[in-house]
């Protein structure tokens, strides 16, 4: 089972090395990392680069100012069946690929729970899914997202339906969830497979109270559901 880790970068010289030294420790000789970076003006693409690693694919100066659009460059480059996204703050534990493998050999989409810390290490919760009440079922991911992108992850049939991404899409991770939950089989596993680094530069959400207003929130699952109606349409032609 042959793996792609996705991850789009952009100014992340401090925390990079640490995930990528929690990742490549668990990948075979065939996986790959595949890493968007969006123009970044740090020292991130040198420090990936320092690995000399044949399994990481760099593809940079790309200029998407979006982090949605940079992982999409990053899938559109993956070539293995098994796709996970990975963010580039964040820590995998130990286990995190093997028992995702085993997972998607039964199910399309996995999603695990996440330990969460601050930008210190400081322990903020121990569970992602209880704080953020995370579920299965479209209705329930249409109301409240529970599909974190850097704990995801899927088979290559998923991805296939959810490019090319819409352009108004609110968050990428959302979007590939609710692919999941209509056109395969998704599982949310117990375990917490990443340490989840919560910071003032996150572009998901924590589970936290969101920002946005009551009509923005409204106007986002609108886009989300206009756009599954409208890929819906496509592939029935």
């Amino acid at each position: 089972m042959k793996i792609s880790v996705c991850i789009a970068t952009y100014n992340g010289e401090k925390y990079i090395k640490e995930q990528l030294d929690s990742i490549l420790v668990q990948l075979d000789k065939y996986d790959e990392i595949i890493v968007s970076d969006d123009s970044s003006t740090d020292s991130t693409i040198e420090i990936i680069k320092l690995y000399n690693d044949i399994r990481i694919k760099i593809y940079e100066n790309q200029k998407f100012k979006s982090p949605i659009f940079n992982f999409e460059n990053a899938l559109k480059h993956s070539n293995n069946e098994y796709i996970f996204l990975a963010d580039q703050d964040d820590i995998w534990m130990p286990n995190k690929v093997e028992e995702i493998k085993n997972c998607l050999k039964e199910y399309d989409l996995i999603v695990s729970d996440a330990n969460i810390i601050n930008s210190i290490g400081d322990v903020l919760s121990n569970s992602f899914y209880q704080i953020n009440n995370s579920k299965q079922g479209f209705i329930h991911n249409i109301i409240k997202n529970s599909y974190l992108g850097c704990c995801m992850a899927f088979n290559r049939s998923i991805l296939e339906i959810a490019l090319p991404f819409p352009k108004d899409i609110p968050m990428h991770d959302w979007w590939i969830g609710l692919i999941g939950e209509l056109y395969g089989k998704t599982y949310f596993i117990e375990d917490r497979l990443i340490v989840y680094r919560k910071h003032d530069n996150n572009v998901t959400s924590s589970g936290e109270k969101s920002s946005n207003s009551f009509y923005q929130k409204i106007i986002f699952r609108i886009l989300m559901i206009k756009n599954i109606l409208l890929r819906s349409t496509r592939r029935k032609r």
